[in-house]
C-alpha cells in the first residue's frame, strides 16, 4: 500500500524560493519569525519539516499567506509527478 509523504526538501524549496523573491536574508527572516537562523536553513535545505506553528511563522515574515506557501508546494508536487 502506497502512502504518499510531503518531501522535505521540496518544502524546503518553496519556501526559500519566497524568501529569495522577496530578497530577504535567513537572518532577517529567522529574527521576524522568532525562529534559529540555523532551524530555517535546515528546513530550507530539506533537513527538518517546519510545524504549521513555523510555517505560520515564516508566512508572516515573509508578509505572505501560509496558503501561498501551501500553494507554492502543491505546485512544486504537481510538477514533480508531470500532474501539469
Amino acid at each position: 500500500m502506497y502512502i504518499p509523504t510531503l518531501d522535505p526538501k521540496l518544502v524546503g524549496e518553496v519556501i526559500a524560493q519566497f524568501r529569495k523573491k522577496k530578497g530577504i536574508s535567513q537572518e532577517v527572516i529567522s529574527g521576524l519569525a522568532d525562529i534559529g537562523r540555523t532551524h530555517l536553513s535546515a528546513i530550507e535545505r530539506g533537513e527538518r519539516k517546519p510545524t504549521l506553528e513555523t510555517l505560520y511563522r515564516i508566512a508572516n515574515a515573509l508578509g505572505v499567506k501560509m496558503s501561498d506557501i501551501v500553494i507554492g508546494i502543491e505546485e512544486a508536487i504537481d510538477e514533480q509527478n508531470g500532474s501539469i
